[in-house]
């Protein structure tokens, strides 16, 4: 056996990941004014993304499962706040409606109706009684798809990709943040309460994104499928179905005329309120003119009713969160077969040439300038997230919350876990020594900053300062550890909310309360084998399942 000092770097990492700890932290070179003394410290990355540190993603998974546990089955409303009654989705809508183009509000004829009833403020589902006489507030558990684009294959390719409808995948996807939105607003409006949701959207197994929703409160089966049949998203933008510059000849910027033009004819390209003005007079001479893309759910739908503190439900929440530490293009896993890879490769081939919002370099191949041009756009090379490799056309948000799901922000519930532990120990009576180490608000007497931070020289950054510095918060983890069980040992396991108060829908060591934390034993690190597992040093995902197409 040898102590954790002599272990090698791969060992190293994979004692980290084993124990929680960041393998990729930033080290910072920190100043004590008032001693004199520098050392370099080590911050973990805060990653969600398990490739790139897998200890941090599973924390931040974590987290989310506490925000989602927390406000699925509330029984009781918020105290009003400045902000209550709209979501973030809505401010991001109404701002993004100052600044567009009113047109036409008229609902699509190929579109269903939607009920409208009367609204309520609350934001909690209804109580129901059952013939025995218990009460019980149950909630919902929705997942929404996009339509089928071909018929594909149990490994998820499609079975003849000359037929499959890749442009519209790539399209749909690109745009699929803005149709999520438009179901809440449907959904609202026809459930007659202000419905709060806590969302993840992820791939299905033929690479193209769904949503997964817990949603609070019950709504009729009928009602969600004709919300999900009646959402749709026009996006009124110029025609962009004809390539005009398809080959390396692209337009150019010209310091002279302060904009791209032509690399044939030297002249200047519309701007991109000229080719929305346009659009404006074809859509005045043809009130009937199509927009250049409409996206919709597909009939794909699974709706669930759930009770509050039942296996079932815990196990949801754990399936909602279970691949949020995976990029969208992390379907297949680590091993593709050489037909998964061609349809990962053609779908990013869309992608990467679409356009995916009014700024977007792409628009220079299809002879607009995009809006607030400016030089060095190139075509192919734009920088949002859409064009990602690792989104596959979904640049939005992976978790999409209501603003009133708990009325809480994730730096409060993440101080929410840390109050847990700090309980645990002040009933115990142990001290953390190093809680407020190097605070940002510590001060000198004379009230200046005590402590100086600034990142480490990039050519100082070498392995043995990595293996120093993982292996410092392998030692801190190991010795806060101790102290947590101790303190279990020697008092209460059953923390109080922070403020001696249950929290909106939370009771200690029930559903949502972060009983993981209380009950988690593990042995502290001291030493480790001489022979260490083969695999050291690789982190492998697990599978993802497979959802079909037909």
């Amino acid at each position: 056996m040898t102590t954790i000092d002599h272990l090698d770097a791969a060992t190293v990492r994979t004692v980290a990941e084993s124990h929680g700890v960041c393998i990729r932290p930033l080290l910072r070179e920190l100043t004590d004014t008032v001693t004199g003394e520098t050392r370099v410290v080590a911050i973990p990355c805060g990653s969600t993304r398990g490739r790139v540190c897998g200890p941090c993603a599973d924390k931040a998974r974590r987290l989310r499962m506490q925000q989602c546990r927390e406000g699925w089955h509330r029984d009781h409303e918020d105290e009003p706040t400045e902000v209550d009654g709209r979501d973030q989705e809505e401010e991001g809508s109404a701002v993004e409606a100052a600044s567009r183009r009113v047109r036409s509000t008229r609902r699509r004829q190929d579109a269903p109706d939607l009920p409208r009833v009367p609204s309520e403020s609350r934001t909690i589902g209804k109580q129901l009684t059952s013939p025995s006489g218990k009460t019980y507030r149950p909630s919902m558990f929705l997942t929404l798809t996009l339509p089928s684009y071909g018929k594909v294959l149990d490994d998820g390719t499609p079975t003849d990709p000359s037929t499959y409808d890749y442009r519209r995948a790539a399209l749909d996807a690109m745009h699929f943040s803005k149709l999520v939105d438009r179901f809440w607003q449907n959904l609202r409006r026809c459930a007659g309460y202000r419905v709060q949701y806590f969302s993840a959207v992820e791939a299905q197994h033929r690479l193209a994104p769904h949503l997964h929703a817990a949603v609070r409160g019950v709504i009729s089966r009928s009602v969600v499928l004709q919300v999900i049949a009646a959402s749709y998203h026009q996006v009124w933008w110029p025609d962009f179905d004809q390539v005009v510059y398809p080959d390396l000849r692209v337009p150019v910027w010209d310091e002279r005329m302060v904009g791209y033009v032509c690399p044939y004819s030297g002249a200047l390209l519309p701007t991109w309120e000229e080719a929305l003005d346009q659009l404006d007079v074809e859509l005045e001479a043809d009130p009937a003119r199509r927009p250049a893309h409409v996206v919709r759910f597909g009939k794909q739908a699974d709706y669930k009713w759930l009770i509050a503190h039942s296996p079932r439900t815990s196990k949801v929440v754990g399936y909602l969160t279970k691949y949020l530490t995976k990029s969208v293009a992390e379907t297949y896993g680590e091993h593709l077969t050489s037909r998964q890879q061609a349809h990962l490769d053609r779908v990013n081939e869309q992608t990467r040439w679409l356009p995916c919002s009014p700024e977007c370099a792409n628009w220079l191949r299809y002879g607009i300038q995009p809006r607030d041009a400016e030089p060095g756009l190139e075509p192919g090379a734009c920088g949002r997230a859409a064009h990602d490799a690792a989104n596959l056309g979904y640049g939005g948000r992976r978790v999409l919350v209501s603003r009133q799901w708990t009325g809480k922000t994730l730096t409060e519930h993440r101080a929410d876990r840390a109050e847990v532990v700090r309980q645990v120990l002040a009933e115990a009576g142990i001290g953390r020594e190093d809680l407020d180490q190097f605070a940002a608000d510590a001060t000198d007497h004379q009230g200046v900053a005590r402590y100086a931070w600034k990142s480490v020289n990039a050519n100082e950054l070498t392995l043995a300062l990595w293996r120093a510095a993982v292996l410092t918060l392998i030692r801190q983890r190991t010795r806060w550890r101790e102290q947590y069980e101790r303190a279990k040992q020697a008092g209460s396991t059953t923390p109080r909310p922070p403020d001696n108060q249950p929290k909106p829908g939370l009771r200690p060591g029930g559903q949502g309360w972060p009983k993981a934390i209380a009950q988690r034993r593990e042995a502290p690190l001291t030493t480790w084998p001489e022979n260490p597992p083969s695999n050291v040093g690789r982190r492998r995902p697990p599978a993802i399942g497979k959802e079909q197409d037909s």
